[in-house]
């Protein structure tokens, strides 16, 4: 079983771009990769908000959370971690951290939905790292029968780049909300509708369409899934409907 997505050379520049980073995505499994993943935390929070972040140096309860699965990008070549990003699928008993704040819309809470936090890469990394953890999170999404996505932007770069990979504002455009999950300070929403944006980028034919839908996914375990699926429709490759 590969449990490594590696940043493949396709048909696509953005892909060849990928490759030339020499970059892999894991799924973090061990104390080990967690620890990796929080220091990323720890110092490219610090690098934007400098504040004390040494709380992102210790590992969350969250990150344990059954069904939440933290993603970690290293370089090939050293096998330093330069970036990390943390998904969390919503349950009915469980609901998404920013739902505490955030009354979302009846489409999104009627299907299985999982927020996208803790994205942070170490200050200097290739601008790569954060289209491939992205990626990473999309193809969980299409392989875990995810249906939305949620996600929350600090500052304006964050939310024009969210925008272009098809995330959709859930406030009235320009509006932030404070969020306390994240030391109450301003945050654009955005939501996703995987299947949905698959459909957009086919019909814009959107330049990261084939980068996004590259076959090689990183395999989770049983007990990371949202919901449980059949071994057939786990090792099916990503694909949008």
């Amino acid at each position: 079983m590969n449990n490594v997505l590696t940043c493949t050379q396709q048909s696509t520049p953005v892909s060849s771009l990928a490759l030339a980073c020499g970059l892999d995505v894991a799924i973090a499994r061990t104390e080990a990769d967690l620890i990796d993943a929080c220091h990323v935390r720890q110092v490219g929070y610090g690098h934007h908000l400098g504040d004390d972040t040494s709380g992102f140096a210790t590992i969350e309860a969250l990150d344990r959370t059954p069904g939440t699965v933290v993603f970690v990008c290293r370089d090939q070549r050293t096998g330093e971690a330069v970036g990390t990003v943390r998904i969390q699928p919503g349950q009915s008993r469980s609901p998404l951290q920013i739902e505490r704040h955030v009354i979302l819309p009846y489409r999104v809470t009627s299907r299985v939905r999982a927020e996208v936090t803790r994205l942070a890469v170490l200050p200097g990394a290739d601008a790569q790292v954060k289209l491939c953890l992205m990626r990473a999170v999309y193809q969980h999404a299409l392989a875990h029968g995810i249906d939305w996505l949620v996600i929350a932007a600090r500052n304006d770069a964050l939310a024009r780049n969210y925008r272009r990979l098809g995330f959709k504002d859930f406030l009235a455009p320009g509006q932030m909300l404070p969020l306390p999950c994240a030391g109450n300070l301003p945050h654009y929403i955005f939501t996703m509708d995987v299947q949905g944006v698959c459909g957009e980028w086919q019909r814009s034919g959107h330049r990261l369409l084939g980068f996004m839908l590259d076959g090689a996914y990183p395999r989770q375990e049983a007990d990371a899934h949202p919901r449980s699926r059949l071994p057939s429709e786990v090792q099916q490759p990503p694909q949008c409907a």
